[in-house]
């Protein structure tokens, strides 16, 4: 069964669309966080950033870089929050990768992403250097 994304890709679920190209497609979210809120997603389905190939991660980013000035300008947002949600446990509602651009403005309330989490993780120097280093070898 394909997303609601993909039936928005598909044209059989209306959206706002705000930008399409050969691999990427734009829209505002139907339950805005703030006016102006755009989804971009690929036009393939792919569950996770984990999945998206390099070269459509490439279009995807550079749709995201075109969309964030338009956006702000359009709704006269003072900077955006731009943001993944990487998996289930992350957040993620649909499994099909999506940014999030949510206009922000002075007076939002809305706090910075490190609002979502109760606070800094403290961990020491060695844990952080094993971390730093599993990472790396991974990469």
């Amino acid at each position: 069964m394909s997303t609601i994304f993909t039936q928005i890709v598909e044209g059989d679920i209306p959206a706002r669309i705000v930008y399409e190209d050969e691999t990427t497609i734009a829209f505002l979210d139907a339950n805005p966080l703030e006016p102006g809120h755009t989804l971009v997603i690929p036009k393939d389905e792919y569950e996770r950033l984990n999945d998206v190939p390099e070269d459509v991660a490439s279009d995807l980013y550079a749709t995201i870089h075109r969309l964030v000035p338009a956006v702000e300008s359009a709704v006269d947002a003072d900077a955006t929050t731009v943001a993944f949600n990487n998996g289930e446990a992350a957040g993620q509602e649909v499994p099909h990768v999506h940014c999030h651009i949510v206009p922000r403005f002075e007076d939002d309330s809305s706090g910075p992403i490190h609002a979502v989490f109760d606070g800094p993780t403290d961990l020491a120097d060695d844990e952080l250097d094993e971390i730093a280093a599993d990472i790396e070898s991974r990469a």
